[in-house]
């Protein structure tokens, strides 16, 4: 006798009705929709933006040659110290370069800084090479402490919210740029006797402290707001009820579900970082010579323009071209994590 259940079937599960190809394909279709967890899924949706994979290759691009900045310059033959239009005769002339564009030239590519007549591509390398390793260490430090301090604050609540809510609020009155060129010479000065000449690694650390101070407050914020929806939520409550730690509970499942915050505003945090970097530059409170640093030559720049417009040239694109595609990628990472966001 045929028991309910087999005579429930329907005829496109009955063997035999279906053909074979329909019935592969529909098994190939319906494995690739299961089994994904959701970064899977989130860098499917990734891969499908044609202008978050160009802008994710360009970041990497400028990462890249950051870190390979010293095979590069034993490649190319030249160092970011040397002064070869001082030490060749016929390179400078009043100071600028002989040559048009720039002193362009198969020797020189990116031409040769008027002046001192140091080789420009090699300075604008190891100042990509020194931005970028700055801000990278401020973006890692500012989001660890984000994410202990704002999600301590949101899971435990009470005093420790009140306190940490106050501080923040406190660290967010402080304009912050006017806080990095005013602290970052106070903090040398009280490091440094004034006699002493300070090494650059310190001026660096001078430099990654002073702008962590202000730059993970608004972060921390926000994964407060996110974990004191999430710290109600049943599965929270059933790892209290399993007799899970706090700190568990916060490990395993509250960090894991604000990670995408976290992604995203890690992309907005990093290049804010890179021209805040610039900007002491700039000013002449951050990297100093002999150093090379992409904010000091924007600053050498506004110098040379006049007689020299092709040494701005070249920073200013590279500075652009990476600013402009890490804000690209930052919407196109929180579109792939934003599953019902239209696209």
């Amino acid at each position: 006798m045929t028991s309910p259940s087999q005579a429930a079937v329907t005829e496109t599960d009955t063997p035999g009705l279906v053909p074979d190809g329909l019935n592969s394909k529909k098994k190939r279709k319906t494995s690739a929709l299961t089994g994904r967890s959701p970064g899977q899924l989130m860098w499917a949706r990734f891969k499908r933006d044609r202008t978050g994979v160009i802008s994710a290759c360009v970041v990497l691009f400028f990462f890249a040659i950051g870190l390979f900045a010293p095979v590069i310059s034993k490649i190319y033959g030249k160092d970011p110290y040397t002064r070869y239009g001082q030490n060749t005769p016929g390179l400078l002339i009043n100071q600028y370069p002989a040559q048009p564009n720039g002193g362009i030239s198969s020797d020189f590519w990116f031409g040769i800084e008027p002046g001192l007549g140091r080789d420009v591509f090699m300075q604008l390398l190891y100042g990509i090479r020194n931005t970028l390793g700055l801000a990278v260490a401020i973006t890692i430090v500012s989001v660890l402490t984000a994410i202990v301090l704002g999600v301590a604050a949101g899971y435990f609540g009470g005093r420790i919210d009140y306190f940490v809510g106050r501080f923040i609020d406190l660290l967010m009155a402080f304009p912050n740029q006017l806080f990095y060129v005013a602290f970052v010479p106070v903090v040398a000065a009280i490091l440094v006797a004034p006699e002493d000449e300070m090494p650059p690694w310190l001026r660096a650390v001078i430099i990654i402290l002073v702008m962590w101070f202000l730059g993970w407050m608004s972060l921390a914020r926000l994964l407060r707001g996110q974990v004191l929806s999430l710290r109600e939520r049943e599965f929270v409550e059933a790892a209290k009820v399993s007799g899970a730690s706090p700190w568990r509970i916060i490990r395993r499942e509250l960090v894991p579900n604000v990670m995408t915050p976290i992604l995203v505003q890690t992309t907005y945090m990093l290049p804010n970082f890179v021209t805040s970097i610039a900007g002491l530059s700039f000013l002449g409170v951050g990297l100093v010579e002999p150093t090379p640093d992409w904010g000091r030559m924007f600053a050498n720049a506004a110098d040379y323009y006049r007689n020299d417009i092709t040494y701005l040239f070249f920073p200013g694109v590279a500075m652009v071209l990476f600013i402009v595609a890490f804000n690209l990628l930052g919407d196109s990472v929180r579109d792939a994590f934003d599953p019902k966001r239209a696209r």
